[in-house]
């Protein structure tokens, strides 16, 4: 039986380790073809692809070639990667039959034979082939002779395994190709086995893996399995896949602990559970540090041993991958979690070792990053580094107060035996730092030698990280480390340099809004100042602190107590003053104005009451309260009246003043609105939704750090204004919480009065508001008097009384006994005098003072209002109803004809009228005591009506019809209407068919009145009538005046009957009914009623020799399209001018619909020649308004409108292609003149048989 061997000393892994490939055969032939193979082989990349997944990767194939011996083939159970050969070569030469069976082909069998034995199955023959040899043996068989020789005894199914290499020493283009075959085939060899042998290792290592919660189960065993599949990954140059594995362990690690931590611990934690005796820090100048490697291979490692070695492999290998800042960040969470990680564990360390351990680590981290990187890189990266700068300052100021180098009187002597301890844990200096200057072991130990040493460390180290923090912008940081220096300097009794760090930090602090940073800091600050003997800096930090609510009671107390001992002791140097800001010591809350609008008259009394919260925890006697008042007399101060003082003040009199936000940042107000946009990340291969959130845009100017320019805890820098108007209120005793306190001054010089700044003296003491905001005014006037007069309505009525408010203001005037106001009359608006008329004295705040009966006396033109008697700045009021005779404007023509519509352009102004009443103005002037000028008012008063009238026509018969409509919001009684013909024409009589002498007209209502015209003069003379219609408000109450009527005045003229029009349908011959769709038979007649008269006598007139004619247009239009006219449906006919004369036309029509159609319109114009001058007088807007067509000169008798549908377009038509030509025109006929006997009339229409769907026109 063999003896065991003899373990093997452990192998120092580096990546110059190769994959080993045994070389068996001609070792002669290799060794000559070695130095070609090695250049060779890594040149060309191999794409490897590897399992489950992971994406394929290019590498370079190097090689370790060693000699073939049994020894090296892996036994059974040994998991070593590095030894492990992963392809054997079998090299020959032979091309002699008889050699090879003599010798090749026993060495060839035994090699194979060996392999099976250990299972490997990586295996390549290489038969070499040289031309020389070939030449020199004339009895040798063919190449191919042994090449297939070989492949039927070894590769009899694994042809590929055997390849020929031929002539491999020489340059040619034969050799080349080999050389290229060769290669290919043995970098694919190699992947295959590095394929398969990795992956059977991962089952292993994953089979292992997942075995670890069985009670035998060992961390560290498991460790060393999966570092050796980051060696051969390291090896390979994959450095990324070894980090993984290093990755993968640290996580798994990291979770035990925490389970630990939580109760669920694993037994092999034991192992790491012992005491820490050595803080030796990290190690990154190694490689591999072997000696922490055999302490987790004896599972004789301590939780910094293993947490150190395994950061120097991650960070060996970030280093390979040109990644040396994450190795910066890595470091800093390694340290701060092995902290956490020694806790969770319970293990035990002497006090200052773990300070000493991570000293020591941030220092060899940043000496090895910058190792490899040259300075500009590290200046460019000093947010990655300055972080471990910060924590080694911590760590060593942590130190230094453990061992006594920060106290006043130095460290003792169980300091010094806590130092001999510490820098005993340390042990000897490594070899790789010995010969360096400043080696972080020397450093530590140096710093931890004497007080001068540690503090000189300290500075630098302050300092430093001082300026990474302020050149990367993070000023908050920066901050934070000057406060420790502080500290420190308050410790060493160097209060002048402590305080320029505590200033900025506090103004840090101030500006961003930490209010507990901000006591705190305060604090030192305060101590700092008094050592300083900076009293007034103190005093005004003291009202800070004592006014800090996140301070105890006590405390508060203290500071306090602090202002009021410095201000007792002060009384006697009164001349010295301390001024402080208020905002400490107290809050003006609110202020109340008495009278509440803030404006009194020039020897008024004001009362101000303000509203103190004193931030004080103890009551404080106040010697004197003062208000500062600043006047000023304003250019256009004449025109701030009382009335428009009050319009423009508050009307409660109270101010609220906003609390001060002094720890809120001061950013927050001017902080852009947030810009949030919805993030969606699809999956690219079938774009399903895989996450979703909400982005910011604008973090970056959020976050901004916002810093102000000056410091806001410097010396206020207040001043006490001096001025002649001061409101004062002395000793007060301010308790904690709301004070009221009340300033009483009289008004003397009119103008506005600014309270500018509010003061509180505690003997020499004094506290200061410097700017009341917002701005609190008061105002002083001096008023005018004034005379102001408005209706009570909304608007004034005409034709019944109206009240009219009289208002007089006084101002400065005294109104005596026998003033009065003197109203001129006005012809058309008369004043009524009534005995109860009454008047109000008002005082200035509105006040009822006295009340008096108005004393009114009229005459032809004046009337005079007695005023009672009224002090100066008293308000006089009394009401007097005036009355405005109703009238209605004289209307020019006819408003409307019923049966004819009015132009569109009159409809708009009619409906535009109906909305609004008709105005009239008053000018009445009014003469007052107190000036010489007199003052002129105007009173507007509307008419409630709104008169219209129309002619309506029955054959010869004509009727007028009145409408009044009432506008306004009043109903009226209506009574003795009546219609008067002003010319008193005898032959023209009006009988009214009014049955009503009175109606009652409600609001937005109208009502109407008719008369019959009689005549016996043919033709009837014009008519000029005035209608008049008695009214009075429909109320209970009786008027003590009597009313005058509504009149309203209208002309008419040529009303008489002319034309008469009559139009009948008759179905088509043989039916008894007209149908849908069938052509019917129109017929229209137009008959005259008169001979001769003068309104014939124009240009359309034609004289013959037999009688006398004139030009008519006829146009039959259907605007409900009920009908369609068929051929032509206008034309110009010859009148003749005789009575009974009678014209009559055909056409044919269709009805479109079933039922009863009303017939179609028919309507005449009059025809006149291009050459009249009425014609050429009017211009396109009047024939629009007079509904006329432009036709062609060139029409005669008959006119063709086949074709025209509507007058608007046939107008535009013919005026833009006839534009600039003397052409026809049509006049429409006066109103009433041509009676149509045809309107109303309907005719009954039946559906045609074969309509499937019935249209029926109900009208």
């Amino acid at each position: 039986m063999d003896a065991p061997e003899e373990p093997q000393p452990p192998v120092v892994y580096t990546m110059e380790n190769k994959p080993i490939v045994t070389c068996a055969g001609d070792q002669n032939l290799f060794t000559s073809i070695y130095p070609t193979l090695s250049q060779q082989l890594p040149r060309e990349p191999m794409e490897w692809r590897r399992s489950y997944g992971r994406a394929p990767k290019m590498i370079h194939l190097e090689s370790n070639f060693v000699q073939f011996k049994e020894e090296l083939l892996p036994k059974e159970g040994n998991k070593a990667l590095l030894t492990f050969p992963f392809l054997h070569i079998y090299w020959t030469e032979c091309c002699d039959t008889e050699v090879y069976k003599a010798t090749v082909k026993d060495d060839l069998t035994k090699w194979q034979n060996v392999l099976k034995a250990h299972s490997s199955v990586d295996w390549l023959i290489v038969v070499v082939e040289n031309d020389a040899k070939k030449k020199n043996k004339t009895n040798i068989l063919p190449r191919t002779s042994i090449v297939d020789k070989i492949r039927n005894d070894f590769c009899n199914k694994q042809s590929d395994r055997c390849v020929v290499l031929s002539d491999p020493l020489k340059d040619s283009s034969r050799t080349q190709e080999s050389w290229n075959a060769f290669l290919t085939k043995l970098r694919t060899l190699l992947l295959m086995s590095f394929t398969k042998n990795l992956g059977k290792f991962e089952d292993d290592m994953r089979t292992l893996r997942e075995k670890r919660t069985e009670p035998g189960w060992s961390f560290c065993e498991y460790f060393m399995v999966q570092e050796e599949l980051a060696f051969v990954f390291e090896m390979l140059q994959q450095f990324e896949d070894a980090l993984v594995q290093y990755d993968e362990l640290d996580a798994l690690f990291s979770q035990y602990v925490v389970n630990f931590g939580a109760g669920d611990g694993a037994n092999w934690l034991t192992f790491f559970c012992q005491p820490v005796k050595s803080w030796n820090g990290l190690v990154l100048r190694k490689p591999i540090d072997m000696e922490k490697r055999e302490l987790i291979q004896k599972q004789e490692a301590t939780l910094l041993d293993l947490r150190s070695y395994l950061f120097s492999r991650q960070c060996t290998l970030l280093l390979f991958l040109q990644r040396p800042w994450e190795v910066a960040q890595r470091a800093l969470e390694l340290l701060h979690s092995c902290v956490q990680e020694l806790k969770l564990l319970e293990v035990s360390v002497p006090p200052g070792a773990l300070d000493c351990w991570v000293f020591l680590s941030c220092l060899e981290v940043l000496q090895r990053i910058e190792g490899c990187c040259d300075r500009a890189q590290i200046d460019s990266n000093i947010a990655h580094m300055v972080g471990l700068w910060s924590y080694a300052m911590e760590k060593l100021k942590s130190l230094g107060y453990l061992c006594g180098l920060v106290s006043e009187k130095g460290p003792n002597s169980e300091d010094l035996n806590r130092t001999v301890d510490l820098l005993a844990g340390l042990g000897a200096e490594r070899p790789e730092t010995a010969n360096t200057a400043q080696s972080p072991y020397k450093k530590l130990q140096e710093a931890l030698s004497s007080v001068e040493a540690f503090e000189k460390h300290y500075l630098d180290l302050s300092h430093a990280t001082i300026e990474m923090y302020t050149s990367i912008g993070r000023i908050r940081s920066a901050k934070l480390v000057g406060k420790d220096l502080a500290e420190f300097y308050m410790k060493k009794r160097s209060p002048q340099k402590a305080e320029m760090y505590l200033q900025g930090a506090l103004k840090n602090y101030l500006a961003e809004g930490w209010a507990l940073p901000v006591t705190h800091t305060r604090k030192q600050l305060a101590e700092c100042q008094k050592h300083l003997g900076q009293m007034e800096n103190y005093l005004q930090t003291s009202s800070l602190l004592a006014s800090d609510h996140h301070l105890t009671e006590e405390e508060r107390k203290y500071f306090c107590q602090e202002i009021l001992s410095f201000a007792s002791q002060q009384e006697d140097n009164p001349g010295h003053k301390v001024v402080l800001p208020m905002h400490s010591f107290a809050r003006l809350k609110d202020l109340h104005f008495d009278p509440p609008n803030a404006v009194v008259h020039a020897g008024g009394i004001l009362t101000v009451e303000i509203t103190v919260c004193s931030q004080m925890p103890v009551p404080v006697h106040v010697d004197q309260i003062a208000v500062n008042v600043h006047f000023s007399i304003e250019k256009n101060n004449y025109r701030k009246t009382a009335e428009w003082l009050t319009k423009h003040k508050t009307s409660n009199g109270i101010i609220t003043f906003p609390a001060e936000a002094s720890l809120s940042p001061a950013s927050q107000n001017n902080l852009p609105a947030l810009e949030l946009s919805e993030m969606l990340e699809r999956s690219p291969s079938d774009s399903s939704l895989n996450t979703t959130g909400i982005i910011c845009r604008n973090v970056h100017m959020l976050l901004r750090r916002q810093e102000s320019t000056s410091s806001l805890e410097a010396p206020s820098g207040l001043a006490l204004e001096d001025g002649a108007h001061v409101l004062r209120c002395d000793n007060v005793t301010l308790q904690p919480g709301a004070n009221k306190i009340v300033f009483r001054t009289q008004a003397k010089e009119p103008g506005t009065y600014t309270l500018r700044q509010l003061r509180a003296s505690v003997g020499p003491v004094w506290f200061v508001l410097a700017h009341i905001h917002p701005i609190v005014q008061y105002d002083v006037y001096s008023q005018e008097p004034q005379l102001h007069v408005e209706p009570l309505a909304d608007s004034l009525l005409a034709g019944i009384p109206q009240k009219v408010k009289f208002t007089v203001t006084t101002g400065h005037y005294t109104v005596k006994n026998g003033d009065s106001l003197q109203l001129s009359n006005v012809e058309a608006m008369l004043i009524l005098c009534q005995a109860e008329n009454r008047a109000v004295v008002y005082s200035n705040s509105r006040e009822e003072c006295s009340t008096a009966l108005l004393r009114i006396q009229s005459s032809d033109k004046v009337t005079s209002i007695g005023l009672p008697t009224a002090p100066a700045y008293h308000v006089i009021e009394f009401e007097l109803e005036v009355l405005s005779l109703p009238s209605a404007p004289v209307a020019e023509g006819e408003t409307s004809v019923l049966g004819t519509p009015e132009p569109h352009r009159k409809q708009k102004d009619t409906q535009r009228a109906g909305h609004c009443m008709i105005t009239t103005d008053h000018k009445v002037s009014i003469d007052c005591p107190w000036s010489i000028y007199s003052t002129v008012i105007a009173l507007t008063f509307s008419v409630p009506f709104r008169t219209t009238h129309s002619l309506l026509s029955a054959g010869t018969r004509k009727y007028v019809q009145v409408c009044v409509q009432n506008l306004s919001e009043l109903d009226f009684e209506l009574s003795d209407n009546n219609l008067e013909d002003m010319s008193h024409a005898t032959d023209l009589r009006l009988v009214p068919l009014n049955t009503q002498s009175q109606q009652l007209i409600h609001s937005k209502q109208s009502v109407f009145f008719v008369w019959e015209l009689m005549w016996t003069q043919e033709p009837p003379p014009p008519l000029h009538c005035q209608f008049s219609v008695g009214f009075s408000p429909a109320s209970e109450e009786r008027l003590t005046v009597s009313l005058k009527p509504y009149t309203y005045e209208f002309h008419m003229e040529n009303f008489f009957t002319l034309y008469s029009v009559r139009a009948e349908i008759l179905p088509a011959s043989g039916a008894e009914y007209c149908r849908t769709g069938s052509l019917c038979s129109l017929e229209v007649s137009i008959t005259r009623l008169a001979d001769l008269l003068d309104v014939d006598k124009d240009e359309a007139l034609v004289e013959s020799e037999e009688y006398f004619s004139t030009k008519l247009m006829y146009e039959v239009v259907d605007n409900s399209s009920n009908w369609a006219v068929c051929g032509k449906s206008c034309g110009v006919i010859s009148m003749p001018v005789a009575a009974q004369a009678t014209h009559r036309v055909h056409m044919e029509v269709m009805p479109l619909f079933a039922g009863y159609l009303p017939l179609p319109d028919v309507r005449l114009f009059k025809y006149l020649p291009h050459h009249s001058a009425h014609a050429s007088q009017l211009d396109a807007d009047s024939w629009i308004e007079n509904d006329s067509l432009s036709v062609d000169k060139h029409l005669d008798d008959q006119l063709d409108c086949s074709s025209v549908r509507s007058r608007g377009s046939t107008h535009s038509a013919s005026s833009s292609e006839h534009k600039g030509l003397p052409m026809p025109r049509l006049q429409a006929l006066p109103t009433g003149q041509v009676f149509n006997s045809s309107t109303g009339m309907q005719i009954l229409v039946i559906p045609s048989q074969d309509d499937h769907v019935l249209e029926v026109s109900v009208t």
